[in-house]
C-alpha cells in the first residue's frame, strides 16, 4: 500500500511544464512553417516574372526575324510591321534605312558596282503582365549601286 501513496504524491507534484514546453515548440514550428511558405511563394513569383521577361525577349527577337525574313525594308522610308498576337503577347518591328556604302570589292567602278545598304531594326516585344523587351539590330543588304 505504500507504493500507491507514493504514486499519488508524485501526481500532485506535477505543474504542467511539459504542456508549456510542448506549446512553445509548436509555436516555433508554426512560425518556421509560415516563413517557409512565404519564401516559397516569393520564389514562385520571381520565377514567373523571369519567365514573363523571357517571353517578351523572345517576342522582340521574333519581330526582328520576321522583319528580315519577310524583307520588310526599303530605302525610301522607314517600314513598320506590327504583328498583333493575343492579349499577352505582341511584337512590333520598325526597319529604317541608314546609309549605303559606296561601291566596293572587285566589281567596283564607275559602271555601277555593288553597294551595301545599311538598315537598322528596332523591335519591341511584350509578354504577360506588361513585361517588355526592346532589341536593336543592324544588317546590310548587298545590291547594285543606285
Amino acid at each position: 500500500m505504500n507504493a500507491g501513496r507514493q504514486c499519488t504524491a508524485m501526481r500532485g507534484a506535477q505543474t504542467g511544464a511539459t504542456l508549456i514546453v510542448g506549446l512553445v515548440l509548436l509555436l516555433v514550428l508554426t512560425i518556421v512553417g509560415i516563413s517557409g511558405m512565404n519564401t516559397a511563394t516569393m520564389e514562385i513569383t520571381m520565377a514567373g516574372n523571369t519567365q514573363f521577361q523571357q517571353d517578351a525577349f523572345q517576342e522582340a527577337e521574333d519581330g526582328i526575324d520576321i522583319a528580315i525574313g519577310t524583307r520588310a525594308y526599303s530605302t525610301d522610308a522607314p517600314r513598320t510591321v506590327d504583328w498583333l498576337g493575343n492579349a499577352d503577347y505582341d511584337r512590333r518591328a520598325v526597319t529604317t534605312y541608314r546609309i549605303n556604302t559606296p561601291a566596293f570589292g572587285s566589281s567596283a567602278g564607275a559602271d555601277g558596282g555593288l553597294e551595301a545598304f545599311h538598315f537598322d531594326i528596332v523591335s519591341a516585344g511584350r509578354g504577360p503582365r506588361n513585361a517588355t523587351a526592346v532589341h536593336n539590330q543592324s544588317f546590310y543588304v548587298v545590291g547594285r549601286a543606285l
